[in-house]
């Protein structure tokens, strides 16, 4: 019990409450000692009064007046002269004064604590005012014991009556506190549970309830998560499936390319030069189209294979390219422009370099052509300081907000109607599979520009 939110807000509210009262006990211990003290003069006024009534006092009757009032003597002030008024033997000398009638608070509490800590009795001397004008000052002499004892009483009930406060507030505030918050976090944490079970299920997410300020807000932002985990768990499972449907269409697909293949070899011997020329680019195209089929890419399924690194002409890469998009513009009024130094060279793996060239000019590409305007796309290839670094342009209308917002995720990143958003996320992959960075630089009205910063440093895996 004492391990749980309620139990240790139990014990420190009877240790404050405590606190409190024990600050308020001196202060009412004071009190009660300068009550007492008042009252002692009272009966000592009261006493004198039986002494002025008559002018010669029977000893017998001077002592029980004494004895009723308490003191061992009464002096009364007036009219500027002192008068013993009753008196009796004194068993010691007179050790402390205490002069109530401009006393402070703070030298109440003092004297108050000193009488209750003080181990033996003492004969004190008690001057004040007397009550309803009856004199100018009265002094009474008195033993401390019974005040001391009186003072105890009244302290221990004090402390008596401030336990029973502390534990039934504890208690009240105990039970407040598992109303109010233990049993709301009791069902939040059920939830977590219930909902750990079954992450994919969307009934188990939580549906905020607590009119707590606090306990709503995490209540809030519990369900915001859980609603996004449980997207994200579901996007998952369809990326999983899509890839298995990948592997199998990539199985058969590679027997037909490899038949293909068979049938470029003897292209390659045909002595028409047009043949000729294209043959070897045909040779290359179904290469990689047997590679890619082979790796049995599956997005979301299988992480992409590590790069095989080596230095590569960026400029023949970015050739080759330019030359297969030139073949999908067809009658589309989009130009291509390469400005790339013709002997740059970077480390990286040539087919994914080329895979991740390719996506990049097609998206861009399928952009323009969408606008039914004149359009351009530049690669552009430059060295920095510790990365190489390559720019895709061009001058279409700019990306959506959608597709900022979710850029570089699949399925959610698609421009295109009917796009599936995977062409950016299979770049971002591939550069970070470099070491790199895939960044949109800028997008607008003038235009979009992707630049990939790839490192100059060795990376582990480099062919040398």
């Amino acid at each position: 019990m004492f391990n749980s939110l309620s139990g240790r807000f139990l014990i420190l509210t009877t240790i404050f409450v405590m606190l409190a009262e024990v600050l308020i006990f001196v202060p009412s211990v004071a009190r009660f000692r300068e009550s007492y003290l008042l009252t002692r003069l009272e009966r000592a006024q009261i006493a004198s009064l039986a002494a002025l009534a008559t002018e010669d006092v029977d000893p017998a009757l001077e002592e029980e007046l004494l004895l009723n009032a308490g003191v061992y003597n009464v002096v009364l002030r007036r009219d500027e002269a002192r008068q013993l008024m009753l008196s009796s033997p004194l068993p010691s000398e007179v050790e402390t004064t205490y002069d109530l009638r401009d006393a402070t608070a703070f030298e109440l509490i003092v004297d108050a604590l000193t009488t209750m800590v003080q181990p033996h009795s003492e004969l004190v001397r008690v001057i004040g005012s007397p009550s309803r004008e009856a004199g100018l000052q009265i002094e009474v002499t008195m033993h401390t014991a019974e005040l001391r004892t009186a003072m105890v009483d009244y302290g221990l009930r004090i402390l008596a009556l401030s336990a029973v406060i502390s534990v039934l507030t504890a208690f009240l505030l105990f039970l407040a506190v598992r109303r109010l918050l233990v049993r709301p976090i009791k069902g939040v944490v059920g939830h977590m549970q219930r909902y750990a079970d079954a992450p994919e299920d969307a009934g188990r997410i939580i549906r905020p309830t607590a009119t707590v300020r606090e306990l709503r807000e995490a209540e809030d932002a519990l369900a915001k998560m859980q609603t996004e985990l449980t997207q994200a768990l579901r996007q998952k499972e369809r990326l999983a499936q899509l890839g298995g449907a990948v592997a199998r269409v990539s199985h058969d697909l590679r027997n037909i390319l490899t038949s293909a293949q068979l049938f470029t070899d003897r292209i390659e011997t045909s002595e028409d030069p047009i043949v000729s020329r294209l043959a070897p680019k045909l040779v290359n195209s179904i290469a990689r189209a047997v590679s890619l089929c082979e790796s049995t890419l599956a997005f979301g399924r299988a992480e992409e294979p590590a790069p095989v690194l080596t230095m590569v002409n960026l400029a023949a890469v970015v050739d080759e390219v330019l030359e297969a998009e030139h073949a999908a513009i067809g009658d589309a009024d989009i130009s291509l422009a390469a400005e790339v130094p013709p002997h740059m060279r970077l480390r990286a793996d040539p087919e994914q370099l080329h895979r991740i060239l390719s996506n990049l000019v097609r998206n861009a590409r399928q952009a323009l052509i969408g606008t039914n305007a004149p359009g351009e796309i530049t690669v552009r290839g430059h060295t920095g300081d510790d990365h190489w670094i390559i720019e895709v342009a061009d001058n279409g209308p700019g990306l959506p907000p959608k597709a900022r917002e979710n850029l570089f995720k699949p399925f959610q990143g698609g421009v295109r109607k009917g796009g599936s958003g995977l062409g950016l996320a299979i770049v971002s992959e591939l550069v970070r599979g470099h070491g790199g960075r895939l960044d949109l630089k800028e997008t607008g009205d003038a235009g979009t520009t992707f630049i990939i910063r790839l490192p100059m440093g060795a990376v582990e895996g480099e062919q040398r």
